[in-house]
């Protein structure tokens, strides 16, 4: 008696697309981060500015700002703001995936704890190779709302790295880096980490597909605002450090480390001084969380689509 085998039912689903490699992971992080930071770079300006008026011994208008500097001086810094992303955005996010990744391989699983670790120390890092972007940032923010005498006039980014290079010296690029790799370190935690966890819960609590525009939106947003609350006194500390000029007559620089400042500052101006600026900070990280990740995703099904 002859027996007909029979083939075991298939499935017809598309198979999954293959892992990006890591240049594309590295470009496509690089590239979000620059077009989502000329999105939110207005508001950094403002945040910045707003941050610092105290520090200055003024108080504050946004009206005042654009009547007697324009509106276009919110743009005060692009430059240095997109190359900072170069170097930031590219490394922290490839950094973590390509260690997330990698972490994945010797451990056979990626858990919150996992993604908590890797997600700061990457952050770090990559605040560390952008640091000197950053301190151009910040003082080609500020510049325009200094008192005449004290404003040092930059004309560009090129002009910016000239001047401290032979003004300051190279130590100078790394003025405020303590704050700000800690500030990046929460980041990464509050950040990068918890984003995949977020997209994770949207999608099964709320039968979103992970990875659409809506599960990065709304997992980005919620990510936004946690690190947004966690991070605002790291990066006002990390404003006043790079924007900080030493005493003329000792020669010495008012802060000279992260619990320094923020003691130095509280028994000045009392600690919530340190979340002046809040609302815009809220607008740049929400604001980039969101455009950065919904960029990022969409170049890379772009990039998939076009490679199939």
């Amino acid at each position: 008696m002859s027996t007909t085998a029979i083939a075991a039912p298939t499935m017809s689903s598309t198979p999954a697309p293959a892992p990006l490699s890591k240049p594309v992971v590295f470009a496509t992080s690089g590239l979000g981060g620059m077009l989502g930071w000329v999105l939110v770079h207005p508001a950094n300006t403002a945040a910045v500015r707003m941050n610092l008026a105290s520090l200055q011994g003024t108080k504050f208008s946004f009206g005042a700002m654009i009547r007697e500097n324009g509106v276009m001086s919110l743009y005060d810094g692009l430059a240095a703001g997109v190359w900072r992303q170069v170097f930031y955005a590219s490394s922290r996010f490839g950094l973590f995936e390509t260690c997330r990744d990698k972490l994945h391989e010797i451990r056979g699983k990626t858990d919150f704890a996992g993604r908590v670790a890797v997600g700061a120390v990457t952050g770090a890092t990559a605040a560390i190779i952008s640091c000197p972007m950053e301190v151009a940032t910040v003082r080609m923010s500020n510049d325009a709302t200094l008192p005449a005498a004290e404003r040092r006039n930059y004309k560009g980014v090129a002009d910016v790295v000239k001047r401290i290079y032979v003004e300051e010296g190279a130590a100078a690029f790394w003025r405020g880096s303590s704050p700000f790799a800690q500030r990046a370190a929460l980041v990464g935690v509050f950040q990068v980490a918890t984003l995949d966890q977020f997209k994770e819960m949207y999608a099964h609590y709320f039968g979103q597909k992970k990875n659409s525009v809506p599960n990065v939106f709304c997992a980005a947003m919620t990510s936004g605002l946690i690190y947004s609350i966690a991070t605002m006194p790291l990066e006002a500390s990390k404003n006043r450090m790079a924007n900080q000029k030493p005493d003329p007559k000792t020669g010495k620089l008012p802060y000279t480390g992260t619990v320094q400042l923020m003691r130095t500052v509280a028994a000045k101006e009392g600690f919530l001084s340190l979340y002046n600026g809040f609302l815009p900070y809220y607008m740049r990280c929400g604001g980039h969380t969101v455009s950065m990740f919904i960029i990022v995703q969409m170049l890379r099904d772009f990039y998939t689509k076009s490679t199939m």
